[in-house]
């Protein structure tokens, strides 16, 4: 099973670049998902392939006529919520930067403490600020 957690992993690696979705998940939830769903074929089709290099996602391709749909459907999945997720981390402190500027005046940066500061303001803090907070994962 661990070795299926680290293919499923290896996959996830290749699968970073996809459009947005409502939600966003964490890169072990990504993990999860993609062990749960494609985990069996990997350890059908791809047990003794090298991890890296997309080489997992490239059996997984290979054999796609045998490889349940679904696993496929959930890289999909994962492509698209990461790439919402790094996104979300990339632009959250040009989204909220009014937000800090309003709420968080006096608070010196550093140990998360901005994010601290937005969190405990959170219900008087921009919903687009607390949108991006919750996309990136920090919320």
């Amino acid at each position: 099973m661990k070795a299926t957690v680290t293919a499923a992993l290896a996959l996830l690696g290749t699968m970073m670049a996809g459009s947005a979705m409502a939600q966003t998940m964490s890169y072990a939830q990504a993990g999860q998902l993609l062990a749960k769903s494609c985990g069996p074929d990997i350890e059908r089709f791809c047990r003794n392939d090298n991890l890296g290099n997309g080489v997992i996602f490239a059996c997984l391709v290979k054999n796609q006529a045998q490889v349940k749909q679904q696993c496929f459907t959930d890289v999909g999945v994962v492509q698209a919520s990461l790439a919402k997720r790094i996104a979300a981390q990339r632009d959250a402190w040009k989204v909220c930067d009014a937000d800090v500027r309003e709420f968080c005046k006096g608070v010196v940066p550093g140990d998360a403490n901005i994010l601290n500061c937005l969190t405990e303001a959170s219900k008087v803090v921009s919903p687009a600020c607390t949108a991006v907070l919750t996309d990136a994962g920090w919320r």
